[in-house]
């Protein structure tokens, strides 16, 4: 196993997406080239504890691989979070942060011959951007691709604009989101297919009978990847083989 490499990560940019979670744009002056695969995370060692396990903290990379030294985050603010609380209240532009990677194997399989359905929620829709991105900057071939992304209120809605963007540029994308605590009628009329309610009626309406043409990409909170792997292996009969999952908590 090769050694861990640490880097020392200069934050350039630092932007709202939402009144409670931001994108941090990290550049690492010692390479001129970060590569990752679209999917992977970053872990952080933070100066917020003596203990190296109480430090760390994995994110995923938002942005898609473009060949410099150059990666996004997309971070919430957890309320009582010693690392949302530095990251929010501490660190700057100019701010110097401690990382490795990148890990994770939440990564694209090497050939797309199979429709990708991508649930999420909150900033579980981190990878699936740097995901898609990286199919449509790539020119990737793909069969369908599926985005089901859940929030409460119609501020949550991460890289809306992107996504847009993406309905009308990426060949068999499809966008649905999911607002639980809020009308859909009363929101954002440029996504078609919006709901009020949670991301599982979506996935269970659309794929009902089990197809071996089909892989899940599950993000997000743990009691949602873990309701959502229940529905498509009891309910609907799919192979773990076909469900792929990334947890947060």
């Amino acid at each position: 196993m090769p050694p861990t490499i640490w880097y020392e990560g200069r934050v350039t940019r630092i932007d709202p997406l939402n009144s409670n979670t931001r994108s941090f744009w990290i550049e690492v002056p010692e390479t001129d080239r970060f590569d990752f695969q679209a999917g992977q995370f970053i872990t952080m060692d933070l100066p917020i504890h003596e203990k190296r396990v109480q430090r760390w903290r994995s994110y995923s990379i938002a942005s898609a691989p473009d060949g410099t030294n150059a990666f996004e985050l997309c971070i919430v603010q957890l309320e009582g979070g010693l690392a949302t609380q530095y990251l929010f209240e501490e660190v700057r532009v100019g701010s110097v942060l401690r990382f490795k990677g990148p890990g994770g194997a939440f990564v694209l399989p090497e050939t797309l011959d199979r429709d990708l359905v991508m649930v999420c929620t909150g900033t579980g829709v981190a990878p699936f951007r740097s995901m898609l991105w990286d199919i449509h900057n790539k020119g990737i071939p793909h069969r369908k691709l599926h985005l089901i992304f859940g929030t409460r209120f119609e501020e949550g809605i991460l890289y809306k604009t992107d996504f847009i963007d993406l309905m009308n540029s990426l060949p068999g994308f499809t966008y649905s989101v999911a607002l639980s605590r809020e009308n859909p009628e009363e929101t954002c009329k440029e996504i078609p297919d919006m709901r009020r309610g949670y991301v599982h009626p979506i996935y269970l309406e659309a794929y009902p009978d089990q197809r071996p043409d089909v892989l899940f990409y599950l993000c997000g909170w743990s009691a949602m990847v873990d309701e959502a792997v229940v529905h498509l292996t009891e309910d609907f009969g799919y192979p773990p083989s076909q469900i792929r999952t990334e947890l947060y908590g």
